[in-house]
């Protein structure tokens, strides 16, 4: 009996060890997408992950199997490779409005294979304008051309069979939302987002199939004039892309038959207005429940004092699938606070600056009016401030019908921690208010820690910034009469971005708007979409993004498809500044510079940190080629690397003999031109430790504060540790006092600012035309937390985390600091922690890559990784750097190395 239990035994503990040794697959992936339903990408590309409990796990062979229904339309056979990311599809055509199955099994560096993995599927969109068989439509009615109310579209038909599957394809001339049978069809808001609509106009795929029923059903889609005819920019700029408030939709239905039939947006529908009387992006919303048509989506509600419509011949050619993630609800809030103001308003306090509309639930007499207002902050006495909000009224009317009912905008979204509320009838209580946050759904996927509480904080307001801001374009604020895709913040902010969230198809969905909206010349426009004119942009720094842009996003997330889309873009942007340029010197044209830099009141001794525009033109021209360079190696483009090699030399020599001093000096003095300087290789290498050595003086003259804008703040802290000052780089990020990054945190704001003293010491404002409290340019400090401080990083040989480095710099008196990010091969990260005289160092490195890690030591023998020093760990090669590191190279698992703190770091704790 003893033996058969000790046999059983150990066959369960093998097991086990077998189980715990296997390679599973996860996170199966379309084109970056989980199950995307409605891709017209002709060429799909697959990823997965490895997962498992071994250390040092590679892949090194795959099959993909890809089915539509029974049919087999792809099987690649093993192929010997390790690409688990981006695996082109490479079988039959694609059909369109077909769903398709995939699979994937892998082999690893031990031998074993996996499974065939869990079903992954995707569905394809309408492939050509041939397979759109419906009319845009417009409304059969004049409109009221000043209050402009909400269209509503109806149609209703029958279906006689059981129904197997139905696919709805809508978009619109303006935003939309959509019925079947009085039920909201999908969960998304503001659609169809906004893209450069006269040549680029999203549609949306909705699986729609337990909407209908056998039988009667009835079709319902609202449009609200949204970015397509609202207010946008300023002097009553409306109708930037037309007047119209059209509707295309098509619904694909099959039957369990096999026969099919559509019902699309043709002359048989019909149209009238309802209880939204009034939308505008800047403005708000006017909802009247008085004119609501209840039921208007439902079988049975009769239509018949309802107009016709009239059908439309607008192009198609402009129509595309939507790639990027939309728009969605997430957080709510309630509020912390009910205040009365000392103007006698009563104000609701969220706690978070946030984007997107309250929840109002309200009963009350018909014709009553709640007034809903917005703003971002309150003034120094304690009253609702919304000067800073410019032209834009941002207010939410509700007017009631006698019934309770949960109010909520539908076409527009507002910028706001507070509100202010009017005329709520009855005592107004926290639970009937309810903040939502709105922003498109992008997965999350890095976080920050660290022992500074107001680190912690100034890592909270980075990523809220994003939230508020990336909503379906990455605009420069959300509440003001503005919110529009300013270049230059994005460029400034894209590696941060790509580290919070999952922002490639986002960033690159946005980027084809760049291109569309390029210059036949090769200008890029300072905002995107264009709505500034065909005069607007040029800037250096701000059209800069068509390569900046791409080039960080590729080294995020090692995909090269957004730079071969973009190449041709960059190559015509740089085009236009040699254009412009006389003897390789870019000294033309209209330039925003280091905006919003450091300028003290009353400048009467020259403190203000002015750099020459020129001088930053050449510095990002000069960048802009190199990234030419460096994307044509890629590419495999070999003449233009030549070409362009030449360029840059052209340009980096008149970089020296217009702007620099025999001795070394730059004609602007200030931080920004020696972080350009420094960090685009401006200098030669002689000359650059002694401009770092400026640099440093800078700062220092400025009491350890940073006096940089826009363009200079997302290198600074890069390139004082580059060239040896970490040290000040910590001194600068843990500054408190203005100008500086924690200063708003000590201010209370929970997103990053427009202005560095957006709200002074004094809790008065800057000037109200321009400034924001929710601007994430200035949280391009994370890069520098995530990459340096805690040292989470990847080397460009094998962009995207496929090749780790860590290598941390623990510093400035604090304790502990750590990054995790979700990179396309699973979850990596690096967080040190000093306990007395010990440092020790976690790490873990996802399946299917491999790791250089940097541990702060001069020695081998003085560093242990699992209770054993690694200098006697023959499977981890150890060598010591010059700038006293000790370097391991490692494949995946989770590693905790311990080692004596550097005498050289300031240990306060913190």
């Amino acid at each position: 009996m003893n033996k058969e239990l000790l046999i059983a035994g150990c066959f369960s503990l093998l097991c086990l060890q077998q189980a715990a040794a296997q390679v599973t697959l996860q996170q199966l992936r379309t084109e970056n997408l989980v199950n995307p339903i409605g891709i017209d990408v002709t060429t799909p590309r697959f990823s997965w992950q490895l997962a498992g409990n071994q250390r040092g796990i590679m892949q090194t062979a795959f099959a993909i199997k890809v089915t539509a229904g029974n049919s087999a339309v792809w099987n690649s056979g093993k192929v010997s490779s390790d690409q688990s990311v981006q695996v082109p599809y490479a079988g039959k055509p694609l059909q369109a409005a077909t769903k398709y199955q995939w699979q994937v099994r892998v082999w690893d560096n031990n031998g074993r294979s996996t499974p065939w993995s869990t079903p992954a599927s995707f569905q394809t969109a309408l492939l050509s304008t041939e397979d759109w068989k419906a009319q845009w439509i417009n409304p059969g009615f004049a409109e009221d051309l000043k209050t402009r109310p909400a269209i509503l579209f109806r149609k209703a038909f029958n279906t006689s069979k059981k129904i197997k599957t139905a696919t709805a394809y809508i978009t619109a001339h303006g935003l939309y939302e959509a019925q079947i049978n009085g039920k909201r069809v999908g969960d998304y808001y503001l659609t169809p987002g906004w893209t450069s609509y006269k040549k680029r106009l999203q549609y949306q795929v909705y699986d729609v199939t337990s909407l209908l029923a056998t039988g009667q059903n009835a079709i319902g889609v609202s449009v609200g004039n949204g970015w397509y005819r609202s207010d946008l920019a300023w002097n009553g700029n409306k109708n930037t892309f037309g007047s119209d408030a059209g509707l295309l939709f098509q619904l694909a239905i099959t039957y369990t038959d096999g026969t099919s039939e559509l019902v699309v947006s043709d002359d048989s529908w019909r149209s009238s207005t309802g209880a939204i009387r009034y939308t505008e992006i800047y403005h708000g919303e006017t909802v009247d429940m008085r004119q609501d048509k209840a039921g208007w989506a439902n079988v049975g509600y009769n239509d018949a004092g309802w107009s016709n419509v009239k059908t439309e011949n607008y192009s198609k050619d402009v129509l595309i699938a939507t790639y990027n993630e939309p728009i969605k609800k997430h957080e709510t809030f309630k509020p912390i606070k009910v205040l009365k103001t000392p103007g006698g308003k009563t104000v609701l306090d969220f706690g978070q600056n946030l984007v997107g509309w309250v929840e109002v639930k309200a009963k009350g007499n018909s014709g009553d009016s709640i007034i809903i207002k917005h703003a971002e902050v309150l003034d120094k006495h304690g009253n609702f401030y919304t000067e800073n909000l410019r032209a834009a009224k941002a207010t939410a009317t509700y007017v009631l019908d006698g019934k309770e009912n949960v109010f909520e905008p539908h076409f527009t979204f507002f910028g706001f921690r507070y509100i202010q509320v009017e005329g709520y009838p009855g005592e107004i209580k926290p639970e009937n208010f309810t903040a939502v946050a709105l922003y498109s759904a992008m997965q999350p996927t890095g976080s920050f820690t660290s022992s500074h509480p107001l680190l912690n904080q100034l890592q909270h307001n980075i990523q809220w910034g994003q939230r508020g801001n990336f909503l379906d374009v990455p605009t420069d604020c959300p509440q003001r009469d503005e919110r529009l895709g300013w270049t230059g913040d994005a460029q400034a902010f894209s590696r941060t971005a790509a580290f919070n969230f999952g922002v490639y198809n986002f960033f690159a969905k946005w980027m084809h708007d760049v291109t569309a909206d390029q210059r036949e010349d090769g200008l890029i426009p300072s905002v995107v979409p264009n709505v500034l004119g065909p005069k607007s942009g040029g800037s250096s720094g701000w059209a800069d993004v068509v390569t900046i842009l791409p080039w960080n996003t590729y080294l995020a997330y090692g995909d090269k498809k957004i730079l071969e889309d973009e190449y041709k873009t960059m190559k015509a942007w740089v085009g236009y500044i040699q254009g412009q340029s006389k003897n390789n010197l870019w000294q033309s044209g209209p330039h925003y510079g280091d905006w919003l830099f450091y300028r003290p009141f009353d400048d009467n001794d020259g403190k203000a940190a002015v750099t020459d525009k020129f001088l930053i033109a050449q510095c990002f021209y000069a960048n802009s080629v190199q990234i030419v360079i460096n994307t044509a190696k890629l590419l495999g483009k070999t003449e233009d690397v030549a070409t362009y090699e030449s360029l840059l030399n052209k340009v980096k020599e008149a970089f020296v003999k217009e702007y620099l001093t025999p001795n070394g000096r730059l004609v602007s003095s200030t931080q920004t031109a020696y972080v350009l300087a420094l960090n685009f290789d401006m200098l030669p290498e002689q000359l650059r430790e002694q401009a770092a050595a400026r640099l440093v003086e800078n700062v220092k003259a400025y009491r350890n504060h940073l006096t940089t804008g826009f363009l200079g703040t997302p290198y600074l802290c890069h390139v004082l540790s580059r060239f040896g000052y970490t040290d000040l780089a910590y001194q600068l990020l843990l500054q408190e006092t203005y100008p500086s990054w924690l200063y708003p945190v000590k201010m209370g704001a929970t997103t990053i600012w427009e202005r560095w003293d957006g709200q002074k010491p004094d809790s008065s404002f800057q000037t109200p035309s321009m400034n924001s409290f929710n601007h994430y340019a200035y949280g391009a400090i994370g890069d520098w937390m995530y990459r340096v401080m805690a040292g989470l990083d990847t080397y460009e040989d094998k962009p995207g985390y496929k090749h780790i480095k860590i290598e941390p710099h623990p510093g400035g008196g604090l304790t502990k600091a750590a990054a995790t990010l979700q990179t396309n091969y699973g979850i990596a990260s690096s967080g040190w922690t000093i306990n007395g005289n010990e440092l020790t160092l976690e790490v873990e490195i996802p399946a299917n890559t491999t790791a250089d890690i940097h541990i702060p030591g001069t020695s081998a023998d003085a560093i242990s990784e699992n209770g054993k020093t690694i200098s006697s760990q023959k499977e981890m090669q150890a060598t010591t750097t010059a700038d006293k590191y000790v370097v391991v190279k490692v494949g995946s698992g989770k590693y905790r190395f311990v080692t004596t703190v550097p005498a050289t770091l300031n240990t306060a704790a913190k």
